[in-house]
């Protein structure tokens, strides 16, 4: 996720007013009715339910898990209030909302949910966002009896205390990314790994050279711990190359290039780069909460390959992958497997799926 896409969501505003892929700006009786609507809801299955994922597309997460669902004939799709920086198309509904007008965005807002409430069956929120605010988005969508997700991305929910995110129990399910956000909400439905369409990924060969090369990608210098990296790789016979505020595509191939990666140096898990480092084979460096570790390496059934590292020790955990060509191949080579095992999209939509029918 890059600084511009977190800056982009300063505010809980949707634009919903359109068509896809158009850009624009007490008695028994009833007791009984209702009963038997519920029961009709619960019998709908995945594949006959119409599926909503928004109302953002960070680092792709949206628009790649709605395709994945697609390939499996679930009916689903992605609305956005608009679409991010580096990823122009990627959408199928963009709402085009407006920066500013507070009036403005709440007309929007209702103006969507008033469309878009009777076409969907279950809503999958991302980033701690909904449509309209959630203090009456949830109490509309139950008494509409539409089943909801909300899915947590990472910095919608670190450092955050519990009691600031007690909205999470208005929602059917909760989907966290990793073992390690389970410290922000425990009480989590589902930990789903962030996926990659492994079919865009061909692992690039190790090649051995006499200074290799370590890139680091990081959406925000201080946030990624930068300086501890630049500073870890003056000490050693290494190239740096630091890859910052380009083009998603532009960043790819500068990463595949890399003989060693270095992810981040101040968060409990890795992120999405470290997960597409590994799927083009390259072994990864990156600070990693050990009680995280186990529960995925218990959870996947295989060693998480990643060398843990920490600002104050990443010289010494950079020297062996420094000084061994074989080292980087082994890890490259496990990296990838890992990825293949606990990353395919194709995977995470099947826990999706596994997830919606459980709540529909």
């Amino acid at each position: 996720m890059t600084s511009e896409e977190v800056r982009d969501l300063g505010s809980d505003p949707a634009r919903l007013d359109q068509a896809p892929r158009v850009s624009q700006g007490a008695n028994r009786p009833v007791k009984r009715a209702s009963q038997a609507a519920d029961r009709i809801v619960a019998r709908l299955d995945v594949s006959d339910a119409r599926i909503l994922h928004l109302p953002v597309n960070l680092a792709g997460t949206g628009w790649a898990h709605v395709n994945a669902l697609r390939r499996k004939g679930v009916d689903a799709r992605l609305l956005v209030f608009w679409p991010q920086r580096w990823r122009p198309e990627e959408y199928d509904i963009d709402l085009d909302l407006p920066r500013q007008g507070l009036v403005r965005q709440q007309l929007v807002q209702w103006r969507a949910l008033a469309r878009y409430l009777p076409q969907t069956d279950l809503f999958h929120f991302y980033f701690g966002k909904t449509l309209v605010p959630k203090s009456l988005n949830m109490p509309i969508l139950k008494a509409a009896r539409k089943r909801s997700v909300m899915h947590f991305l990472g910095d919608d929910i670190r450092n955050k205390p519990l009691e600031q995110l007690a909205y999470r129990k208005k929602f059917d399910a909760t989907i966290v990314g990793s073992y390690a956000a389970t410290r922000w909400v425990p009480d989590a439905t589902a930990v789903v790994p962030p996926g990659l369409d492994l079919r865009l990924y061909e692992p690039v060969p190790s090649v051995e050279r006499e200074r290799p090369l370590v890139v680091h990608a990081p959406s925000d210098l201080e946030k990624k711990g930068t300086r501890f990296v630049v500073e870890a790789c003056a000490q050693l016979p290494v190239d740096l190359d630091v890859v910052h505020g380009v083009p998603h595509d532009e960043a790819v191939e500068r990463f595949k290039r890399a003989d060693i990666v270095v992810d981040q140096m101040h968060y409990l898990w890795h992120g999405v780069f470290a997960i597409e480092s590994m799927a083009y084979g390259k072994p990864v460096v990156t600070h990693l909460d050990p009680d995280a570790v186990r529960q995925t390496e218990e959870a996947f059934g295989l060693k998480v390959p990643i060398v843990s590292a920490t600002k104050d020790d990443l010289v010494e955990k950079l020297r062996p992958l420094v000084e061994s060509f074989e080292l980087r191949k082994r890890l490259g080579e496990e990296g990838r497997a890992y990825v293949e095992r606990v990353h395919d999209l194709d995977k995470v939509a099947d826990r999706f799926i596994e997830l919606y029918r459980s709540i529909l």
